[in-house]
């Protein structure tokens, strides 16, 4: 078993460290999502590119955070060998939450502000998709799925530096 996070960050707490980075923010508010196909359906005409977050870990249990455009579909064999990890499989809600701080259904970039670093080994490889960070903006959830955070694409790569992740950009075929 892993060890639950007592006090994970809220999103007044992810607010006021997105402002303390002068990082500008457009909040959507809406019911709450669990798939891309309900996003879809409730979302309405929020501008950007829409995306959608897998938190996964191989045998060894080395994690990744892989941020990618919600239209692709990721082959789990093809990303191991890009991020130089062993066979890969979605890690289970309670590494999510331990290691991220949030439930299935919100996993996010902004759930880095649980798992920051600072002068160490980071515990998970963040992974970035080239496609989508040539969007001008991109949307995520605040750490729960009832809301959508806009980003300037250039403004999400300096929040994940902040928490003490170097991302790394890859190309996910289409």
């Amino acid at each position: 078993m892993v060890n639950r996070m007592q006090n994970p960050a809220t999103e007044s707490d992810l607010m006021g460290f997105l402002e303390e980075l002068s990082i500008e923010t457009i909040m959507h508010r809406h019911a709450p999502v669990h798939t891309v196909e309900d996003a879809k359906a409730l979302r309405g005409d929020i501008a950007g590119g829409h995306c959608k977050c897998l938190f996964v870990r191989d045998k060894k249990k080395r994690f990744a955070l892989v941020v990618l455009d919600e239209n692709k579909t990721v082959d789990l064999k093809a990303l191991s060998e890009t991020l130089g990890l062993g066979r890969l499989s979605f890690a289970n809600p309670d590494y999510l939450f331990s290691m991220l701080g949030v439930k299935p259904g919100s996993v996010t970039p902004f759930a880095l502000i649980n798992a920051r670093v600072a002068g160490s080994e980071a515990p998970m490889i963040v992974a970035l998709d080239e496609m989508m960070m040539g969007q001008a903006t991109l949307n995520y959830h605040p750490l729960h799925n009832s809301a959508t955070i806009t980003i300037a694409a250039g403004d999400l790569r300096r929040f994940v530096s902040a928490c003490g992740y170097q991302a790394i950009d890859i190309k996910i075929p289409e």
